[in-house]
């Protein structure tokens, strides 16, 4: 278990979180990470798959959506058993796929949903249609406690260009304005230093770190798989978000190269 992880667990129960994502063969991103991450900070992981890729560390290739019907079938069979502490979403890719999320939502009570907007890979490939975009806006995001774009998501979720900490600020407010209780814009390369803009009703909070230079698959992945998991534990999304940084810098530290392509998260 990395080290920036303190919490006390109960050892006689424990907390369960669920991720409804895309699949990622290479296990650095998409459900498999969620998965790693969920289980190296202590929570039993369960998965909901949206979608089939065929990538790489290199690039998506492929994506293959899985039928909406068959979505709602998995949630509904799984949430009519278990009801998890917290749940996250990554790559829906279909309007149809946010909106059978939206319903399970509702229809069950959910809470402590983590929306990370997956939309674009680091290697240009489509992960969220046009008409998906749209459902997620007015569909999802006013179920969420936290959503955690990076600059580029949270360009397009505000409809402005984001490239500074006042750009990010800005766009975080306007998503605010959406409906999420957080926003947690990531992903700001400023110089020598990496930073996250957190904002909420406490208000607005920089949390800054020596940036780790490199090519990374999977990094919102495991930052909101992070977040996702320190919500089961209970813990305010502020605080979440201070300590998920730190564990994802740990990750980054220790990253590994398996192929030909980018480095993979260790967790």
């Amino acid at each position: 278990m990395p080290a920036a992880f303190s919490i006390r667990y109960n050892p006689f129960s424990m907390e369960c979180a669920l991720t409804i994502a895309g699949s990622d063969p290479t296990g650095g991103a998409g459900i498999q990470a969620d998965l790693r991450v969920f289980h190296a900070l202590g929570v039993h992981g369960m998965a909901v798959i949206a979608a089939l890729t065929a990538q790489s560390t290199r690039a998506v290739k492929e994506v293959y959506p899985v039928p909406a019907k068959q979505v709602s079938e998995q949630l509904r069979v799984l949430l009519d058993d278990i009801r998890p502490s917290a749940i996250k979403t990554g790559m829906l890719y279909s309007a149809e796929a946010v909106d059978t999320v939206a319903w399970a939502v509702r229809e069950y009570g959910l809470k402590n949903l983590v929306i990370d907007p997956v939309a674009i890979s680091t290697s240009g490939r489509e992960l969220l249609r046009d008409e998906a975009r749209t459902a997620l806006r007015e569909t999802l995001l006013p179920l969420a406690r936290v959503v955690t774009p990076n600059m580029d998501e949270a360009g397009w979720l505000a409809s402005m260009k984001v490239t500074t900490p006042e750009d990010m600020k800005e766009a975080a407010r306007k998503i605010r304005q959406m409906g999420p209780d957080t926003v947690i814009v990531t992903g700001g390369d400023m110089d020598d230093r990496s930073l996250e803009v957190v904002l909420n009703d406490s208000g607005t909070f920089v949390f800054e770190a020596q940036r780790i230079p490199g090519r990374y698959h999977g990094t919102g992945c495991a930052y909101s798989a992070c977040i996702t998991a320190l919500l089961a534990f209970g813990l305010p999304p502020v605080e979440a978000a201070r300590r998920a940084k730190e564990l994802i810098n740990d990750a980054l530290r220790d990253s590994f190269r398996p192929g030909g392509g980018m480095d993979i998260l260790r967790f």
